[in-house]
């Protein structure tokens, strides 16, 4: 019996294996559209949409294939281990335990992966920010209103900042106001130090104060907060180097020290 299940097991696996892989097959077009489906149908109750959107996928496609890899890929994961457990002979109540085990830590996995992708996305926004408020300043001191300069910005500088601004700028162009457009930015980019550029630059633009004041003052802060940081950086690099000079080249080094008297002491003991 168990012969047999082993070998209709090693036929299936493949074959299951290649309706996976095959994007030509009805079958998987079939399910893609169903997953699809339940995936707009269904309420974000774990705000997936507003985190997808702060690393610029923001349609709804975006949301539709995250949630269809993140349950494909459970379900496939809990697939293949009750297939091994069933080809192992064990239990049916283990069998379950260990496919939902699975099942959740694969979802858990790509969640954690979504949230490490914000992380090094409002990392990157933050070091590119002192930068980006210079050249603005720049360019408003130059006689360009804001919007001329984050057009700018948009259009000569590189990095994820730089996408923000183009996006502002599409949604102006769309007709909403500026400081509606630049509030969404500051609610999308979960960062306290574009939440108060943004609200900064919407009070001044709103009460006609000198924008060029408050962004050189901006531009300082953002100098020394990049300084900081680096200093951080820089003292946890510094606890880490001091582990293998601690557990490794110093007892090499003590070792080496003492087995000439240690080799002597065996000599005269002998």
């Amino acid at each position: 019996m168990f012969t047999i299940l082993f070998v209709s097991m090693l036929f299936a696996i493949p074959g299951a294996l290649i309706l996976i892989l095959d994007e030509e097959l009805e079958p998987i077009k079939l399910l893609e559209r169903n997953a699809k489906a339940a995936a707009r149908n269904s309420r974000d109750r774990t705000g997936i949409r507003a985190r997808l959107e702060e690393v610029g996928k923001r349609t709804q496609h975006d949301y539709e294939n995250f949630r269809v890899r993140q349950f494909g890929y459970s379900l496939a994961s809990a697939a293949l281990v009750m297939v091994f457990m069933m080809v192992s002979g064990k239990p049916i109540f283990a069998t379950i335990l260990f496919l939902s085990m699975t099942a959740a830590l694969v979802f858990i996995f790509i969640d954690r992966e979504l949230s490490a992708q914000i992380k090094h996305h409002r990392e990157k926004i933050e070091s590119e920010f002192p930068a980006i408020i210079e050249m603005m300043t720049l360019a408003i001191a130059a006689g360009e209103t804001p919007m001329q300069a984050m057009l700018r910005i948009a259009e000569s500088a590189e990095g994820e900042l730089s996408k923000e601004f183009a996006v502002v700028i599409s949604e102006i162009r769309a007709g909403q106001p500026l400081h509606l457009t630049l509030d969404a930015m500051g609610r999308r980019v979960k960062s306290v130090m574009i939440r108060r550029f943004v609200d900064a630059v919407v009070t001044a633009t709103l009460r006609g104060a000198p924008l060029i004041e408050v962004l050189s003052r901006h531009a300082l802060e953002a100098r020394g907060n990049q300084r900081n940081r680096i200093m951080n950086a820089a003292g946890k690099a510094e606890i880490s180097m001091m582990i293998p000079v601690v557990f490794l080249i110093l007892p090499i080094s003590i070792l080496f020290a003492l087995w000439p008297s240690l080799t002597n002491l065996n000599l005269f003991a002998n």
